[in-house]
């Protein structure tokens, strides 16, 4: 019996026209994946807008009872695609969200964990991206927009599920690296390589690899 992949991409935000998240995963919407197990991937794209973003995610998941969840967003700046490790229980905008909304020093889940770990293996899937020649790294720390918001509510739906889920940040695509001067990009036949290789080493590696993949910073 297959399994069902949620992947989800984000709107354009901040002055942007278009979100590589959203290009890429629509790309890969109804692929079948093989791993240990055989799973159809679904692609949703998410509002750009704290609260919003997580009702969405969280209709989907009832309608589709993934077994696995991975959510994409942009990480402008960023050169490669990025595993986040955590997300934290807390909402600070550095700009407004696509309905004009700004939280500054608020929980996303009033009461929750402090933080949540990914329970993808960012470790080998990182690995597996390098090993095909697509930057790929392990990341500490998936910011406190819209993005962590996202992950910290995923992870939470989570806790207690069989189900599995992670969040990754990929960079800007090469014509929105044009209207930022000096900063990274990735072609988009790059990232949706780079997804489908993850998706894969996800439902193939049963337990991470151990490696190093701490900052120095």
């Amino acid at each position: 019996m297959s399994k069902t992949i949620l992947l989800t991409g984000f709107e354009p935000f901040g002055g942007e026209s278009v979100n590589p998240s959203w290009e890429a995963v629509r790309r890969l919407d109804g692929e079948t994946l093989a791993g240990a197990a055989v799973a159809a991937v679904a692609a949703r794209r998410l509002p750009c807008v704290f609260g919003e973003a997580l009702a969405v995610l969280r209709e989907e998941m009832a309608a589709l009872r993934p077994a696995l969840i991975v959510a994409v967003g942009q990480a402008g700046g960023r050169p490669e695609l990025s595993l986040e490790r955590v997300a934290i229980n807390v909402d600070d905008a550095r700009i407004a969200d696509n309905a004009g909304r700004r939280p500054i020093d608020r929980p996303v889940v009033p009461g929750g964990p402090a933080a949540y770990f990914s329970t993808l293996p960012i470790k080998a899937q990182a690995a597996a991206l390098r090993a095909a020649g697509i930057p790929a790294a392990v990341s500490q720390s998936a910011g406190t927009f819209v993005c962590n918001h996202v992950f910290y509510g995923l992870m939470h739906a989570l806790a207690g599920t069989p189900a599995r889920g992670g969040f990754i940040h990929i960079p800007y695509l090469p014509e929105q690296a044009a209207a930022h001067p000096g900063a990274p990009s990735m072609s988009l036949e790059t990232i949706v390589a780079g997804l489908r290789l993850a998706l894969e080493t996800a439902l193939t590696a049963t337990t991470d690899i151990v490696e190093t993949g701490g900052a120095t910073h």
